[in-house]
């Protein structure tokens, strides 16, 4: 028993990783963010459309990106 409670307990810290792992990802690189600005302008929030010409970024985190520098940037 005191197995599955230390297991249990192993998960929380993965989880902890994988938000910092989020994080980090919505830290684009100046192209990324002209790439994104250039194809949002172009096609408008096809999110994974966009995400297909940014390799390594899913459509839920440019989406994310944009939104937060929208709320920002007013």
């Amino acid at each position: 028993m005191a197995d599955s409670e230390h297991s249990s307990s192993g998960g929380n810290n993965a989880d902890s990783q994988e938000e910092s792992s989020r994080e980090t990802k919505l830290k684009f690189s100046e192209d990324e963010e002209a790439l994104v600005t250039r194809m949002y302008n172009l096609v408008g929030a096809r999110w994974s459309l966009i995400a297909g010409r940014i390799p390594g970024r899913t459509a839920e985190e440019i989406e994310r990106y944009w939104n937060t520098r929208a709320s920002t940037s007013e």
